[in-house]
């Protein structure tokens, strides 16, 4: 199925993305599925032809199983060829550790294995990830320097297209995560100086996929320990208090290892506990 022809809507958007894609050659794509990269890389298709773009989807314990089915759906739907690569950032102690600058060691790993042997294997003139303007403002965004070290491209920054442009994009072509939250990885959702195990990986996927179950738009699990910490919006968490679907979270949270589950009532809160470090520290 071909990729929709954009809505005329978001045309200088696109047009502005555009001008910042290579003029020859092939791009690889960083890929995550999430709304940004899912823009980015079917603008890179819409201007360069399906023959030009490669999504590349790096792989691990800290991708969650239904973000990753989901992202290669999005990339069917765009028509673009998905190369699906296995990173160990969990082999590398600055990930391991967990500070505020893990997502450094993650991204760093990432366009580590994107080396010259894939680059060669797949005509890649350039690669691109998915990185915008707001995120380029933010100083809990450790991964940017990874994709600086590597020469990685990052055109929605450099186009000036904000989160909300990126989402006019992804309905201008009918995209299926036009509106989806942000997803970030598993790690995040362990507290920063404690060590991230593909345990604790796992147990915070296997509770989350409970909560997408039983209808919850959005959620993070944050993996204290024993103590699960559950984020949902807030407009949705009187329903976590719900007699039987409180039975089921709390029978999901044993079942995954954890002897506690609660629900915060600050609800959903993006980089906190990154933020509150960087502030203690005097870095804000």
């Amino acid at each position: 199925m071909p990729l929709p022809q954009p809505a005329d809507a978001a045309g200088h958007l696109i047009d502005a993305v555009a001008a910042h894609l290579p003029d020859e050659g092939r791009l690889g794509v960083a890929y995550s599925g999430g709304v940004d990269s899912a823009s980015l890389l079917a603008v890179a298709r819409h201007t360069l032809g399906p023959e030009r773009v490669l999504a590349i989807m790096a792989v691990s314990p800290s991708l969650a199983a239904r973000e990753r089915a989901l992202a290669v759906d999005t990339a069917a739907f765009i028509g673009a060829e998905v190369l699906q690569i296995t990173t160990r950032e969990q082999d590398v102690d600055g990930y391991r550790d967990n500070d505020v600058d893990r997502c450094y060691f993650c991204k760093n790993e990432m366009f580590e294995r994107i080396d010259a042997a894939v680059i060669d294997e797949h005509d890649l003139a350039a690669v691109a990830y998915g990185e915008n303007a707001d995120d380029a403002r933010r100083i809990d965004r450790p991964g940017a320097r990874a994709a600086t070290e590597h020469g990685v491209l990052r055109p929605l920054a450099d186009a000036g297209l904000t989160k909300a442009d990126v989402r006019a994009v992804a309905r201008a072509f009918d995209l299926p995560v036009a509106d989806k939250p942000a997803a970030p990885c598993l790690a995040s959702r362990i507290p920063h100086g404690h060590e991230v195990t593909e345990e604790k990986l796992a147990q915070v996927e296997a509770l989350e996929l409970t909560l997408y179950q039983l209808g919850f738009s959005d959620s993070r699990v944050r993996h204290h320990g024993e103590i699960a910490r559950i984020e949902l919006p807030t407009d949705e968490m009187a329903r976590a208090a719900e007699p039987q679907i409180a039975r089921d979270i709390e029978a999901s949270a044993t079942r995954a290892g954890f002897t506690y589950a609660t629900v915060d009532l600050r609800g959903i809160q993006s980089g906190a506990m990154t933020l509150s470090i960087l502030n203690a520290r005097g870095s804000l």
